[in-house]
């Protein structure tokens, strides 16, 4: 088969691909590897590995319902293209845990501060269409609700200062320097991936940062407008962190047990060691956040460079450990004592008669 691709792909662009894919070989059977590579301008590899997803894929997880599309490496076969027919597929139906967890989900939803009241009126009309398609199933879901945080009165500050583009005055926690700080800062725009984030133009840094939400311990609305200067919006389909080439360069080496490190983290090269480890290279713009990563990783991993950073993680590791031995000696002090009490107490008790 052909060798790497070419060219950077990502999850939407794959998901495009293969919603046309699907379309492409149900109408040509046997399709040859190398042809249905060449038309969607994709490596053989790239195909195969969509291949190995679609079987996953279908109207439900019951027998039948699932894709199935196998190759023998030359040709695709799908053996059941009428699963997706109109003639013969069955009409949408929820099933009762479903119906529950879309209504409960929708619900919560609905009751999130920061929501605008056009979207929840719209959300709450298609909550009472699914409740009346799902019948006796959305009785269940009338029994349960969900509560969200507190991030959720920071959202509806923050989404308000986008719309009145307002500047806003926050305490943000910083976990990397263990400390919170005051700041001004512009809002561009929310995005959630994983958590959710404002991203702003930051006065105090004079820079464009990311914070995210559930560490903004206060929050203001200022009455001074909001000016972020023009930057171009970054693509986050590949993640939040995404370094750049001119980020400090930072090595760090993990023991089998730390590869999962290159699964989590973005790096520039990941180099099989003898042990079965991994020599890890990757850039950050604040390398002293990776300070908690070597106390995370203890034993299975340490950095290696730049020195000055390596320097001060032994010296984290050290003082934690000391924190650690003294609290375990308090420990051991007490319970001495409470031995000492218990033998006097048994002593007491003794001279008395009791």
């Amino acid at each position: 088969m052909a060798g790497k691709p070419v060219r950077p792909t990502n999850a939407i662009d794959q998901t495009r691909r293969m919603l046309s894919l699907v379309t492409y070989l149900k109408e040509r059977p046997g399709a040859r590897v190398e042809d249905v590579a060449r038309a969607f301008g994709i490596t053989e590899d790239e195909l195969v590995s969509d291949l190995d997803v679609l079987p996953m894929c279908g109207t439900s997880f019951r027998g039948g319902d699932l894709l199935d599309i196998d190759t023998d490496g030359e040709r695709i076969w799908w053996h059941n293209p009428a699963a997706l027919g109109e003639e013969t597929a069955e009409p949408l139906r929820l099933a009762a845990d479903e119906a529950t967890a879309l209504l409960v989900a929708a619900r919560a939803v609905s009751t999130l501060p920061g929501l605008r009241e056009s979207d929840r009126q719209a959300l709450l009309r298609a909550t009472a269409k699914v409740e009346t398609a799902a019948g006796e199933a959305a009785g269940a879901s009338a029994r349960l609700s969900v509560t969200f945080e507190s991030e959720g009165g920071v959202f509806a500050d923050v989404d308000r200062a986008i719309s009145e583009r307002r500047r806003l005055w926050i305490r943000y926690y910083s976990p990397a320097r263990d400390e919170l700080t005051e700041r001004e800062i512009d809002p561009i725009r929310l995005v959630s991936v994983g958590h959710t984030y404002v991203e702003a133009w930051c006065r105090r840094s004079e820079a464009r940062r990311t914070f995210r939400l559930d560490r903004v311990a206060e929050i203001k609305i200022l009455d001074e407008p909001s000016a972020p200067p023009e930057v171009e919006l970054r693509d986050l389909s590949e993640g939040l962190v995404q370094p750049a080439a001119e980020d400090p360069e930072v090595v760090v080496e993990v023991g089998p047990g730390g590869r999962w490190v290159a699964e989590y983290y973005p790096h520039d090269s990941a180099d099989e060691l003898s042990d079965g480890g991994l020599r890890i290279t990757l850039r950050t713009p604040d390398p002293a956040s990776l300070r908690r990563l070597a106390l995370r990783l203890g034993r299975d991993g340490r950095i290696v460079s730049p020195s000055d950073l390596a320097d001060s993680a032994r010296e984290a590791a050290r003082e934690a450990l000391a924190a650690y031995d003294g609290v375990e000696a308090q420990g051991a002090h007490a319970a001495d004592a409470g031995r000492e009490g218990q033998d006097e107490g048994r002593y007491d008790r003794q001279e008395q008669g009791l």
